[in-house]
């Protein structure tokens, strides 16, 4: 398991890959880990890297290891810090993992670099001050959240660093949430309903998604209370014409087309034809249709028939830096150069959705960032820009979200039960 953890770390950090493409080339066959405990460790791992690593340095003084066994000191170090296996095993399956990784010559390194940690872990740990390093976060993303939330950085910091839930959408046209959650519980499992959106629920522990009763004929979903509101504030009705711009993987096409309590014309567009077939197999297990097409929305408008929106979700790439508690390679990987990258192509992306919404036609603009620079940044400046296009109130009865200078801002934590998500509601005369 610490083999393949190493791996995918490695990959991560040192490789530049995203979590999802380290792990999906991390395992091995000989190695016979089990995938859950192999991503549960990976992820930890990363999650806690940026903290590790530099404990990691001060225990090399300077020699050089390989990346593989670099990562595989980082992954041992979490062990031993976020796990209840005894210390031993930690220790024993660390120095097993370097003769996996086909580096046996290491192993008596390794073994006295983990028993120097044991014995010094207090004056190791302090060499990650108070700075970035302290919370397992860049220096620069924390000035950024320090300086945007003054008052809730602390629990952005303390939600990127936990573990997230497993949070469930309802198809609600084909069930309650009473009678999914007592299917629940004669399955076995136990889940709790998300008091602000009646969609959501969110299971006690998370499981594959096929134990999930219901989930292979499409009366439940793996989906974010948070990216689950889209739909909820988009609102579309029976009959309406709807776009769903960067769609791709379809969770918020799907939600669409459930909560529109009839038939929708929804067109679905993403840059990705890989992509776009994601949507595709994802539609088809909720036994929902859609137009579907790949394009970029900017610069190819062949693929629009020049009949305009009554509605828009526009959930526009991003730095994410509002999921890192799902994905923590952000972490390692967004540099703070990337935001205005970001910032640039939503505003494009923008501009170009507001010309194909009809009059008095809402468009929802979604990113999974925390940063102003990407939020309300990007609302005001178009605002500036376009004199015909006007911000919409957010309605939404007991979201615990936060008023930004246009649009609202959900934070990740246990408190909202989500993770960070950026709103804003946007018309055209």
């Amino acid at each position: 398991m610490l083999a393949c953890a190493a791996r995918g770390i490695a990959a991560v950090a040192f490789g530049g890959r995203s979590s999802e493409e380290a792990l999906a080339h991390a395992t091995d066959r000989a190695f016979a880990a089990p995938p859950a405990a192999v991503r549960a460790v990976t992820l930890g791992s990363l999650r806690w890297y940026l903290q590790l690593e530099p404990v990691t340095a001060r225990l090399l003084q300077n020699r050089a290891l390989v990346p593989v066994l670099r990562a595989l000191l980082v992954a041992a170090l979490h062990q031993l810090e976020h796990s209840r296996n005894p210390v031993e095993t930690t220790v024993s399956c660390a120095v097993d993992a370097v003769r996996l990784l086909e580096q046996p010559r290491a192993a008596g390194m390794i073994n006295a670099l983990l028993r120097r940690y044991l014995r010094e872990r207090d004056a190791l740990l302090a060499v990650t001050g108070d700075g970035g390093a302290a919370y397992a976060h860049p220096a620069w993303l924390l000035e950024a959240l320090q300086a945007s939330y003054p008052l809730q950085w602390l629990q952005i910091v303390e939600a990127d660093n936990a573990h997230p839930p497993m949070a469930l959408r309802l198809d609600l046209s084909r069930t309650t949430r009473a009678a999914y959650l007592e299917r629940l519980r004669q399955s076995g499992l136990c889940g709790h309903a998300v008091p602000w959106l009646e969609t959501a629920l969110v299971l006690e522990a998370p499981v594959p998604v096929a134990g999930l009763p219901g989930f292979g004929e499409g009366l439940v979903s793996v989906q974010d209370a948070g990216a689950q509101l889209a739909a909820a504030l988009l609102a579309p009705r029976s009959g309406e014409r709807v776009l769903d711009a960067c769609a791709a993987p379809g969770g918020k096409s799907g939600a669409l087309l459930e909560a529109a309590n009839g038939p929708l014309e929804l067109t679905a567009v993403d840059i990705d034809a890989a992509r776009v077939e994601r949507i595709a197999q994802n539609l088809r297990r909720l036994r929902r249709s859609a137009r579907l097409i790949a394009a970029d929305l900017v610069s190819d408008q062949s693929w629009w028939d020049g009949v305009r929106f009554d509605r828009i979700l526009l959930d526009a790439p991003c730095s994410g830096t509002g999921v890192i508690r799902r994905h923590p390679d952000i972490k390692l990987l967004r540099r703070p150069g990337d935001v205005g990258g970001f910032a640039a192509t939503q505003r494009a992306l923008l501009e170009r959705c507001l010309g194909l919404l009809r009059p008095g036609g809402r468009l929802l603009y979604s990113t999974c960032s925390l940063l102003p620079a990407e939020n309300e940044q990007v609302i005001d400046a178009v605002l500036r820009a376009q004199p015909q296009a006007r911000s919409v109130a957010l309605r939404s009865e007991g979201v615990p979200w936060l008023e930004r200078s246009v649009g609202m801002q959900l934070l990740p934590g246990p408190e909202a039960q989500t993770d960070g998500f950026y709103y804003a509601c946007l018309s055209v005369s």
